[in-house]
Order: structure tokens, then sequence, then C-alpha cells
């Protein structure tokens, strides 16, 4: 089997695709062959040495990849409700970068039959990080009485558009960001009420006329760039939901300014919980990497959201496929700022 190891942190030069011993499944567990590799802007960080979650639970060297859909290709002892070359999505803890994967039964999904024939192996790769990621911001941080309104950073990415989508499943009013002209539309076919475009606009005049009354929820992963301003700009009661700091690295760079970090972890947000108190006002941050202690929740999430997709309530994002090879093109385009919705690599059989 090919998968990319990356050995030490740095550029994209430290993505090595290597050939290795095919795993074997053990006890409880499934083998995957893999035909496509959802990626994250996650997966850069894991490169450049940043994304602490790996550091902790895999260390040096290490195989990116939080998603995978191909078709079953081996089970081990116990595994008796799936079958061979049934299409499947899994979500394995780091590892996905692979022409083959063993995951743990219970992070292994098969792909309804009723939409067997409509979504393809590389939208399904493209589904589950940016859909748990939203749906956990939702409905087990937020949980949405259907009369918000939300604001949403980056709303024509992965999470972004995932997060608009079931905002507006909930019933909320969802205004979403973008940082470029070519985005807007995108977000728009998420179901943003309304678009920002931040590149043309000035975000938060923008942001205050189409919520005089300030946001009931703010989703932010950019960091320092804006995490104080959302939090002015959520109301009483409100609450900041953050999962991730995109702009403390600069946007077309394979590898940090060390300077730029410090700079920007020195201008990052400290929230005073006296303030928060007194103003009543919320702010709650995770990281999906972190969950995956909680498989019962995965796998009722997972259901959940299969199910959504099949009755047509939610949609896989717009994807661009590229082969397994240029896994660092992929980087490149994750990094460049310039995506759509998802960035998906294809394993040839």
């Amino acid at each position: 089997m090919k998968k990319v190891v990356i050995h030490r942190p740095g550029g994209h030069e430290r993505l090595e695709i290597e050939e290795h011993p095919t795993p074997e499944p053990g006890p409880g567990e499934v083998r995957v062959a893999v035909r496509a590799v959802g990626t994250g802007y996650a997966d850069c960080l894991i490169r450049m040495g940043l994304y602490k979650s790996s550091k902790d639970q895999v260390g040096w060297p290490v195989t990116p990849g939080f998603e995978v859909a191909g078709r079953v290709d081996a089970l081990g002892d116990g595994v008796e409700d799936l079958g061979i070359g049934d299409p499947v999505l899994a979500i394995p803890r780091f590892g996905g970068y692979a022409s083959h994967v063993a995951v743990p039964r219970l992070q292994v999904f098969r792909i309804p039959e009723a939409l067997s024939t409509t979504l393809t192996l590389e939208q399904a790769a493209a589904l589950p990080t940016a859909f748990l990621t939203a749906y956990y911001a939702w409905f087990l941080l937020v949980h949405p009485r259907g009369d918000e309104t939300a604001l949403v950073h980056s709303a024509a990415g992965g999470v972004g558009g995932a997060l608009v989508q079931l905002g507006k499943l909930a019933g909320c009013r969802v205004v979403g960001v973008v940082g470029a002209s070519h985005k807007v539309e995108t977000a728009r076919s998420f179901g943003a009420d309304a678009v920002i475009d931040k590149s043309r606009q000035d975000l938060w005049a923008e942001a205050r006329r189409q919520a005089p009354d300030r946001y009931d929820v703010i989703f932010d992963a950019n960091g320092v760039e804006t995490l104080g301003d959302s939090l002015r700009h959520v109301g009483s009661p409100g609450k900041l939901v953050i999962y991730g700091f995109h702009t403390m690295l600069e946007m077309g760079r394979d590898r940090p300014s060390w300077w730029k970090l410090l700079r920007a972890w020195w201008k990052t947000p400290r929230f005073d919980p006296l303030r928060l108190t007194n103003r009543n006002r919320s702010v709650l941050a995770f990281n999906l990497s972190y969950q995956f202690d909680r498989l019962d929740l995965l796998q009722e999430v997972m259901a959940e959201l299969l199910g959504w997709l099949g009755e047509g309530k939610i949609r896989t994002p717009p994807i661009r496929t590229l082969p397994f090879e240029q896994v660092a093109e992929a980087h490149r385009a994750l990094e460049s700022g310039q995506t759509v919705g998802k960035v998906v690599l294809t394993v040839s059989e």
C-alpha cells in the first residue's frame, strides 16, 4: 500500500509518499480500500508541526487524514454486519492519507443504498469532518431554538458551508462572510440569507446593518483577525463559538513565520470571565480531533447526517479533486485561501 508520511515538520517537501505493508484488520476493525481522501487545513497544520492533538496522540512520523471513502477490503474478527465490497466512509483519527486504512468498526459507516447512485465516493469523503464540526458547534454547544441570527465566517468553506446549512435546517437566519467575490455564490447556494464579501465591503459595518441588535451566535475560525470584533458583535445573551485560528498563519506559505505566530499569539484576545458574566455572553471552543472518546455520539450524529443527506435536507460541499500523488498541490490549494468547499484526493485502484 502507499501512504503519505511526514517524518518531521516543514513545507510541502515533507509530504513523502511511501510504500508500506497493507495493514491487517485487528479484532473489531475494518480495512477499507480507499478511493477518496478528504483534506482540510488541519492537515497543513499537522505537516507544519502546529497541530497539538497530532503531537499528543501520534508524534512523529505522522500520516494526516481524518476522512476517507472507499470499499470494505477485509474484516477483523467480530465484524459481521459489513460485507466485502460495501461502499463506506470512515473516520480515522489521523492516518487517512493512504490507499488502505484499518479502522475500528464504530468509525466506519456504510453508505446507505438510497445514496449509492447519487453520492460519489469523492463526495462521501468530503462529508464527515465538515459536518461533524458544524453539528457539534450547533447542536451540542449552541442548542438553537430556531429564532437565532448567526454570523458564519468563511461561509464558502467546508465547515463554514456546513454551518450555514445546519443553521438553516435549525430555522435560524444566517449571515455568511467570505473573503473573495468568487465565493459569494457558493455561500448563497448553502442557504445563507445574506453574504458579506469582505474584499469589497466593510465587514463589521455590514454585519451591524444585517443585525442591528447584534448576533445570537457567531462562528469564528479566523483567530486573532476577527475574534475581538466577533465577541463585540455578540448580543445578550449570545455565544461566540471558536474552532480554529487560521489568520495566525500567512496565506500562501507552506511553513509558519514564527515572528507572525508570536505576534498573533500576543494579540489574541484573552476572555475575562467576570466581563463575560456581566455582559451575559459566552465563549465556547472545541477541537473535533479530541472527540473520539465518545464513539457512541459519533455513531448517533453520523446516522443523523446521512439521514438528512438522503432526505435532501443537506448536501455535500463542492469539491475539487486531485490525484493522490498531487498531495502537495492539495496543500497549496488549502493554504491559498482561495478554495471553496473541499479538496479531495483520489486514489487509483
